[in-house]
């Protein structure tokens, strides 16, 4: 029996019970407890197969600016990763815009020239093009299948330091933020992933290591609490900007939401929709208001096609064409109302 430097018996407390054991003592179970993986083993290694997977097209990104007498002026610094082997590299808009030249430095130390392609303020999302093919690329996944709770990695350079790993929870989603242009980005992911500046533009990535979102901003006087981008927003809008080089889109003059339709409400209006976009403001003079829309309006069908979210409804919008009369369909109360709406072009 162990002793104290007194020569008083010690009792050795093994898993919360006491017990006199010698200095070899072993739980009778000790090979079955050696052989249970621990807690965290899973989780940890949900992260680094996703950081495996995605971390080697995660590029920092520097913006390099204006001269100041002898200085180059640094214009902007954040990340992006590579979407496609022949170059293109997703970002924010607010990194890469208005800036002189660009250029992408590799997790391997390579750095290489690039050109902005087109960027959306609106959404604060930018294309660039590396100068070089043969590249490792993310794939991107589908954040329409989020929910609160799941785990998501973010990868960045936040304050130069390359290719750092943070990982957290959905804590919400179909939040609004407002961009740069002032307009409200709706259906945005947050998170409570630790981000700091530099971590603009980088991946927000779930446990297969698919790309759900783009990390954009963070509430600086909070502690957890950041925000990205869909996914889903961010493939219209690439599409967009490699077709014509800026996003073209109708504009109702309307920040919504996404909302379950009440299936007692579908059954009596006879919809297929499970989901409908909710009308939180309406911009005064806008086609909206001028189309007799209201706040707590569910916009559940445009020209006979369901509108089951914010995507749904900004897609229909970008393939509409811009100052024609459109026929939308809203549940206000238990009344459903026919309504003509003519989209103007967003500024």
């Amino acid at each position: 029996m162990p002793r104290g430097h007194d020569g008083r018996a010690l009792t050795l407390l093994v898993g919360g019970t006491g017990s006199e054991a010698g200095a070899d003592w072993e739980p009778e179970n000790s090979s079955a407890i050696q052989s249970e993986p621990e807690p965290l083993d899973a989780y940890s290694r949900a992260i680094v197969e996703a950081v495996k997977i995605v971390g080697p097209a995660v590029v920092s990104f520097a913006a390099g600016g204006r001269p100041r007498g002898h200085v180059t002026e640094r214009m902007g610094a954040g990340s992006g990763f590579i979407i496609a082997p022949d170059g293109y590299v997703l970002t924010n808009s607010h990194v890469a815009r208005g800036t002189d030249r660009l250029e992408v430095v590799l997790t391997d130390g390579q750095s290489f020239g690039a050109r902005l392609i087109g960027d959306d303020p609106s959404t604060d999302l930018a294309v660039i093009r590396v100068d070089a093919s043969g590249l490792p690329y993310a794939a991107l996944g589908d954040s329409s299948t989020l929910r609160a709770g799941q785990l998501v990695i973010a990868i960045g350079n936040p304050f130069g330091f390359q290719s750092t790993v943070s990982a957290g929870v959905v804590s919400s989603l179909g939040r609004s933020l407002r961009s740069t242009t002032g307009r409200l980005i709706d259906n945005i992911i947050q998170t409570d992933v630790a981000l700091n500046p530099g971590n603009s533009g980088g991946p927000l990535v779930d446990s297969r290591g698919r790309v759900v979102g783009i990390n954009t901003a963070i509430i600086a006087v909070a502690q957890g609490i950041s925000f990205a981008i869909p996914v889903d927003t961010a493939k219209w809008v690439v599409t967009q900007l490699l077709t014509h080089g800026r996003v073209r889109r109708g504009h109702l003059g309307i920040a919504g939401r996404q909302r379950p339709v009440d299936r007692r409400r579908a059954r009596l209006h006879q919809l297929v929709n499970s989901h409908a976009v909710e009308i939180i403001t309406v911009e005064p003079n806008g086609p909206a208001a001028r189309g007799g829309l209201a706040e707590g309006d569910l916009i559940v069908a445009a020209e006979g096609r369901p509108i089951t979210s914010i995507d749904a409804l900004h897609h229909f919008l970008a393939e509409w064409p811009i100052g024609r009369p459109l026929t939308m369909i809203v549940l206000r109360g238990v009344e459903r109302l026919d309504t003509i709406v003519t989209p103007a072009e967003s500024s």
